[in-house]
């Protein structure tokens, strides 16, 4: 992924475990409400066993946090028969534990009889209201009108009883399981202004966060079990969140402690089951799925959980398996089929997924993720699909075609490149999907819109991105997003998707460093100064920095630095070190295992290596600047340069500051950023009419910044001032990939390449034009026969001079242009 972030999507999996915990929250004042939010079970249970028959339904809520379902069963039976205080919520409890038994059709039955009650009275106590909605939210599952009314009746509880926080949330909670973030937000921000650090508020404001990929998700997960260390959702949540950052044995160690509170907790039985799954331990997944099932017999939420958590860490072929099984458990499931639908899409089974999904949208009418792809892809029937040796581009038609023209060849040389250099080879073709829109992508990849900071998502032999008619020009290198979506196609595919991320994103920005010049991640001031500061991870431990960034610079940081780590190992240890690497984690080793085989060092040896290695090369800038917190400005030697040396520009004293930008660059050499010395360099030797030295200064910009458009386009003017034909194009080719819609632009450089005698890549720019629907397409198309006649392609010409005198036969260009034609026939 060209820009990272984890989306756990953990809404469903924990409804049904928080809505135990509300139901032991009925009566927000009592005392047995306080002991509950601070995870007091054992104090709030003999609280509510003392208070005898008046306690029974919070005290039957109390077991089923703790797992003692059946107990809890015969409590609610003897509410409901004495017709004890609360004796309606524990009708709805009893059907939501026979739905959570899988018991669907005592669910149901249990549920229409207590709505059935509500409706036929509606004389309820504003107390009792929030039951009705839970009764409506167990139809729910398998009736999307029911989904409607439990919203309908928990606003009904809310507008009875503002403080019925139980109400409030419960809705919250079913309004992300649809996806409906915005509003589910609102709820729980408003539930913490009246109730401060509410401890499932807190936790439904961590997994909105999570979604939108926040980086303050984790820190409102941890306040949530600060509050409440008992809170077995959050524990989950905690467990899930660990399993993105692929730490394995935290997982398990969260999901542990979910258990030692609440036996029956399927999603942390799911935690456990999916390290297994993911340490190909048969045996103990097998054991594991076992002792689900001895508390919830129907395993369909089990394997859902199992399946959507193998697809966070991108094993998308397991994922599919997974929720294959979860259909066959429950065919009334539109979890299940959602999942089966999501990863069946990400592995390109398109006809399957379409199905599936529509199968999902069936049983599930008000899921947004379900609704907008299904939108998605019916939109994406007018797409058009072109073919190249080993790719097919799959984009809105306004694009397709000019894509093709440069992403074909470009994508075709980096597949036998990275063939070569990872000794492996993806099977073709790969897919590649291009979305004009952006919220089309984020739709493509998230379900929704608000993918904001992504540019592009790798799903192996499936790359989706933005077409640079999503993104404003200058905005992204597309060519240098493509290249490094493809770079994750051979690291997942030669390590059986098992490769840690943060390996697989260093070596896509690697990569990209590779591709052309200019391209991919290089170093600045902010990345030295956050790691001279200590704000970046250990070598080792750089999935923390792209999963739990501390602060938003981090991501982009740990980026860099993973393909640094890359880079050291292969310029000390070479491409077979990283070939073995790559193959001992798909035999299933970890990290530290990985290291110490191929490398022949522990972790943290490993670490102190690379942390040597990294300050030597990088001494001269490292002495430059101060340390930082990764969020305050850079401070240091390099900034103070600049800093006088642009009040002496200011001042008109330019000799003055040349002299003292030229120690600015010494101080940080290399280093092409909008706001270094090179920049400020090229436009004084600009003023003064040195090109070869404004050249220079351009040149250390456009080899180190993907999208420096303005400077690639001095820099080609410049070169051609200097007869360097072949600079100049060089640099209107770089710039293409940043500004690509531009029919100028094309001309400018098949102008160029036609005076060069580059007849294939005149004749390529031609193409573009007339690609991009110019608004004189005769005269692109005649520009287009002359190019082919120039390469030598004189019936390609003949074809494309009779199309335009076809449709213009008094084109005195294209007759003269066909009677020479002719003569070269």
């Amino acid at each position: 992924m060209k820009c990272p972030r984890f989306v756990p999507m953990l809404a469903v999996a924990l409804l049904s475990a928080s809505g135990a915990r509300l139901a032991a929250q009925q009566r927000p004042l009592s005392s047995v409400t306080v002991l509950v939010n601070h995870g007091q079970l054992d104090s709030a249970e003999r609280l509510a066993r003392a208070a005898g028959s008046s306690g029974t339904v919070q005290l039957a809520d109390i077991l089923v946090l703790r797992g003692k379902l059946a107990a809890a069963d015969t409590l609610y039976n003897d509410a409901v028969t004495r017709q004890a205080p609360d004796f309606r919520a524990a009708q709805a409890a009893l059907a939501e534990l026979a739905a959570r038994r899988g018991d669907r059709a005592l669910a149901d039955r249990r549920a229409a009889a207590l709505i059935a009650e509500y409706t036929q009275s509606r004389a309820w106590p504003r107390t009792d209201l929030a039951a009705v909605g839970r009764a409506y939210a167990v139809l729910g599952a398998v009736d999307p009108q029911a989904v409607h009314d439990a919203l309908g009746a928990f606003d009904a509880a809310v507008a009875a009883d503002s403080s019925n926080i139980d109400a409030q949330l419960r809705g919250a909670d079913l309004l992300f399981a649809k996806y409906n973030a915005p509003d589910a937000e609102e709820t729980y921000r408003t539930v913490l202004a009246r109730v401060p650090g509410e401890p499932h508020a807190l936790l439904g404001l961590a997994r909105v966060e999570a979604f939108r990929q926040s980086d303050s998700a984790v820190t409102d997960l941890r306040a949530s079990l600060k509050q409440d260390p008992a809170l077995v959702p959050a524990l989950v949540f905690l467990a899930q969140v660990d399993l993105d950052r692929e730490a394995y044995d935290s997982a398990g160690a969260d999901a542990a402690r979910a258990l030692a509170v609440d036996s029956s907790a399927t999603g942390a039985w799911a935690v456990l089951g999916l390290v297994a799954w993911l340490r190909d331990d048969q045996a103990a997944f097998g054991r594991i799925k076992a002792a689900a099932a001895r508390t919830t017999p129907v395993l369909t939420e089990f394997l859902a959980d199992v399946a959507e958590a193998t697809a966070h860490v991108r094993r998308y072929a397991d994922a599919v398996a997974l929720a294959g099984q979860a259909v066959a458990q429950d065919s009334l499931s539109a979890r299940a089929f959602g999942l089966l639908a999501d990863n069946e899409l990400r592995t390109g089974d398109m006809v399957a997924g379409r199905e599936h999904l529509q199968r999902a949208f069936d049983l599930d009418p008000y899921n947004l993720w379900y609704k907008n792809t299904l939108d998605l892809l019916d939109q994406m029937k007018s797409f058009h699909t072109v073919h190249t040796a080993r790719f097919e581009f799959v984009a809105p038609p306004a694009d397709a075609d000019y894509i093709a023209l440069y992403l074909g060849p470009l994508l075709e040389r980096a597949y036998d490149e990275f063939a070569t250099r990872y000794d492996f080879k993806p099977p073709v073709p790969i897919r590649i999907e291009l979305f004009s829109r952006h919220a089309d992508f984020s739709v493509r990849t998230l379900g929704v819109t608000g993918l904001d900071a992504v540019l592009g998502v790798s799903f192996g032999n499936l790359l989706a991105f933005d077409a640079p008619s999503a993104r404003d020009p200058g905005e992204f290198n597309y060519g240098s997003t493509a290249w490094h979506e493809l770079a994750h196609t051979f690291t997942l595919g030669s390590s059986g998707h098992r490769v840690p991320r943060w390996f697989s994103e260093g070596l896509s920005v690697l990569e990209e460093r590779r591709g052309e010049t200019g391209w991919g991640q290089h170093v600045t001031p902010e990345f030295l100064a956050a790691y001279k500061g200590g704000k970046l991870p250990r070598a080792t431990d750089l999935n923390e920095g792209l999963m739990r960034p501390g602060y938003p610079a981090e991501i982009n940081f740990s980026y860099y630095e993973a393909s640094l780590v890359c880079e050291m190992i292969e310029t000390e240890k070479g491409i077979g070190a990283i070939r073995a690497m790559l193959a001992a984690w798909g035999q299933g080793l970890d990290t530290p295992a990985v290291v110490e085989r191929v490398l022949g060092l522990k972790a943290d040896a490993f670490n102190q290596h690379f942390d040597s290695w990294l300050r030597t090369r990088f001494a001269t800038p490292l002495a430059s600047v101060d340390s930082s917190d990764g969020v305050k400005p850079v401070t240091g030697k390099y900034e103070k340069t600049m800093a006088h040396a642009l009040e002496l520009r200011d001042a008109g004293a330019n000799d003055s500051a040349r002299v003292v930008l030229d120690s600015a660059a010494r101080l940080f050499p290399g280093y092409g950023g909008d706001d270094g010395a090179a920049w400020y360099l090229a436009r004084l030797d600009s003023t003064s009419g040195d090109w070869r030295a404004a050249v220079a200064q351009l040149a250390v910009i456009t080899s180190t910044e993907e999208t420096a458009d303005k400077p690639n386009d001095l820099e080609a003017a410049f070169r051609l001032k200097l007869g360097d034909s072949t600079g100049a194009l060089a640099a209107l080719q770089r710039l293409q990939w940043i500004t690509p819609y531009d029919p100028a632009l094309h001309v400018r450089t098949a102008e160029l390449a036609d005076a060069m005698g580059k007849w294939d890549v005149a004749l390529t720019e031609r193409r573009a034009v007339l690609a991009l629907a110019p608004v004189d397409r005769l005269e692109a198309r005649y520009q287009v026969a002359r190019a082919l006649q120039r390469a030598g392609d004189v019936a390609g010409a003949r074809r494309e001079v009779l199309a335009v005198l076809e449709a213009a036969p008094g084109f005195e260009k294209a007759q003269a242009l066909l009677l020479q034609l002719q003569g070269n026939h």
